[in-house]
């Protein structure tokens, strides 16, 4: 991190925003830099040059507050460099591992001077200037919107964050899975109206966004009021996003299998724009465990869902999230999250070693599981994963579909975008297109990327 440090002419400012975790996160990154933009910051990818450093912070994983604090020790040290050069250096805190530690994150490390936890950083220009004087800790639930108070993004900044786009539209959980912290730094379930969710997908599209995610901790619990003061679900949501002419392709995660309605399944076989790909969290696949997570439904539960979207949509790529060795996992049990996995057939999934987050229920089971144990199950439920999706890819060689390609890859001349089912998809390309939805025809699959070339 520590390079030469960055002087700037007289009066520039520079912000520079680190993001950690989830969508959700990515996305209040990017409107705590439209804040400090709107406050004179522009916008640095150097950390050395920056007079404000962000960084927005994620509670979900192990080990995730000493992380946090590794990377403050060594912003403190660029701190100090920078006042020896006469320079000043703000340094936020922000996030859900700041809102779970708050004060203490300034008694182990007093070169922090603002902390902001998620449901607040609205406040930043009033707290940044207090944090002139002291620092500053507000972990507050404030009963104010705090997207009615945040600056709309200059057209220019939009379009530099590419054609695709994360928009949050659901905030909190009210599931309280025994272990998980987003009920304690999320809040409650909250949706954003349909016409404010709307006006933004709107700006985005003028902008030149085409693919539009909308995010939530659990996304399909959305229920915007809006102005006529009826209620939107999410596929109504999504119904109205379609109507934006230059937005081509809409996504949704993360779900909970709970709250999947049958007209969220219906808009998989009836909104042409609504992208064939669902991220549903299984977790596990033994009922004992499932309860013992309080997931409030059974394997078949899970199981019927699946089975209903691909009613819906034969063509359905399923992702998921598992994790492994939860308390009192036993081989019975994971044996059932095998037999779920192989059941369902996944184009991708993720699996974590279960690792226990402070203050959940979880945590305090005494019946904790040893690492080796979880490091095996992990590798075994992690290798059937891998081989379904290289399955899964290899199915789609000779298909075509439409792919947004939003990036360079590795080779010059060549681009690489995503698939319909979220694949890394790389063109030899002879042209520039960057931002641009092609269709593609592709030629190879290997366990990771497919590999295409225009369509005729």
């Amino acid at each position: 991190m520590l390079n030469k440090i960055v002087t700037q002419p007289q009066g520039v400012r520079r912000a520079f925003v680190k993001s950690f975790g989830c969508q959700m996160n990515v996305y209040d990154s990017q409107r705590m830099a439209d804040i400090a933009e709107s406050e004179g910051y522009a916008p640095t990818d150097d950390v050395n040059a920056a007079d404000l450093v962000i960084l927005n912070t994620c509670h979900i994983r192990e080990h995730a507050v000493e992380k946090v604090f590794s990377e403050l020790g060594r912003l403190r040290e660029l701190k100090e460099a920078r006042r020896a050069e006469g320079l000043k250096t703000t340094i936020v805190v922000a996030g859900c591992v700041a809102q779970a530690e708050g004060a203490e994150i300034v008694r182990r490390q007093s070169a922090v001077d603002l902390v902001v936890g998620p449901q607040a950083y609205h406040r930043l220009p009033k707290l940044l200037s207090q944090a002139e004087r002291e620092s500053v800790v507000d972990t507050d639930f404030p009963v104010e919107d705090k997207f009615d108070s945040l600056p709309a993004a200059r057209p220019e900044t939009l379009k530099s964050r590419g054609a695709s786009a994360f928009v949050t539209v659901q905030e909190g959980c009210d599931k309280f899975c025994t272990f998980c912290v987003v009920p304690y730094t999320r809040g409650a379930e909250s949706s954003r109206a349909p016409e404010k969710v709307l006006a933004e997908l709107e700006r985005l599209a003028a902008a030149g966004v085409v693919e539009a995610t909308l995010i939530g901790q659990n996304v399909n619990a959305y229920r915007g009021a809006g102005r006529d003061g009826q209620t939107a679900t999410l596929a109504e949501l999504l119904a109205r996003a379609a109507r934006i002419d230059a937005l081509k392709r809409l996504r949704y995660q993360t779900s909970h299998p709970i709250d999947m309605g049958a007209d969220l399944i219906a808009a998989h076989r009836d909104n042409e724009k609504l992208a064939p790909y669902l991220h549903l969290p299984a977790q596990s696949g033994s009922d004992r465990i499932l309860k013992a997570m309080n997931r409030r439904h059974a394997a078949c539960d899970y199981l019927d869902v699946i089975a209903d979207a691909r009613r819906a949509r034969p063509d359905l790529a399923i992702s998921s999230d598992f994790i492994v060795g939860f308390p009192g996992e036993t081989e019975e049990d994971f044996a059932a999250t095998l037999e779920l996995a192989r059941r369902v057939a996944y184009a991708s999934a993720y699996v974590f070693k279960y690792s226990p987050r402070p203050g959940t229920p979880a945590e305090k089971r005494e019946d904790q599981i040893d690492e080796d144990v979880k490091a095996a199950r992990h590798a075994v439920l992690q290798g059937e994963l891998d081989a379904q999706r290289l399955t899964f890819n290899r199915q789609t060689v000779g298909k075509t579909f439409e792919v947004l390609f939003d990036r360079e890859g590795r080779r010059k001349g060549q681009a690489l975008g995503r698939s319909p089912y979220m694949q890394s998809v790389h063109l030899d390309a002879e042209e520039d297109v960057a931002g641009r939805m092609m269709r593609v025809e592709i030629v190879a699959a290997g366990p990771n990327s497919l590999h295409g070339r225009p369509a005729p």
